[in-house]
């Protein structure tokens, strides 16, 4: 295939640079102890420092693969699907979560919310980062907001987010894995004077699993 064609069917959402795919167990948010197919798209420019998937960053290294492929794949393991990146929004996420929908599967996605809302969703986790403030259009949709905790300022950085999303909108503070020792106090502590936000834990790491 030619390479312009290869960019014209990226450009349009028929196919996307997959990173990775695997069937696993939920570990974050509402739906943790879940299991799951991820479909994890490569590229994001947010940039966070403690990213745990830098390698997803760069569009490049990771094959153009047909979304219909990606589907195909998805529907043999589970009836959740998990969209997350990089930035999933960085691509158009029509055609993707169109071909899911039409299987009949709950299609979730993990998001900054950086980038224009595209693609049909069942549950949107929205992850902002100070750096790239997601849009109103995610804000107003989002089911779950999940600040991660690397710092004190992130405990304002979250009730800023908090009063800009959806009055059913979910509330969760996660701790930044590499600093968990000492934000899960400051966590535990905030949450217990401030009922309205939740505790997440990335469960999947502590039970070894992808």
């Amino acid at each position: 295939m030619m390479r312009e064609e290869i960019q014209s069917q990226v450009d349009k959402g028929e196919m996307l640079p997959l990173m990775e795919e695997f069937y696993t167990i939920q570990g974050e948010g509402f739906h943790k102890g879940t299991a799951a197919y991820f479909i994890r798209v490569g590229g994001c420019d947010v940039g966070c420092h403690w990213c745990d998937v830098k390698e997803s960053w760069n569009a490049e290294l990771h094959p153009p693969t047909e979304t219909t492929k990606i589907v195909e794949n998805a529907a043999k393991y589970s009836d959740t699907i998990v969209v997350t990146g990089g930035e999933p929004l960085t691509w158009d996420m029509t055609a993707l979560t169109t071909q899911l929908k039409a299987k009949g599967l709950q299609v979730h996605i993990e998001t900054s919310g950086a980038y224009k809302l595209t693609g049909v969703w069942d549950w949107i986790c929205l992850s902002p980062k100070k750096m790239k403030l997601p849009t109103q259009e995610v804000y107003d949709q989002a089911h779950e907001l999940k600040v991660i905790v690397y710092n004190k300022d992130d405990f304002r950085f979250a009730e800023e987010q908090a009063a800009k999303v959806n009055k059913n909108c979910i509330l969760y503070l996660q701790p930044e894995w590499s600093k968990r020792d000492k934000v899960v106090p400051e966590i535990v502590d905030y949450v217990m004077a401030n009922p309205k936000w939740k505790v997440s834990l990335q469960t999947h790491k502590y039970l070894n699993i992808p």
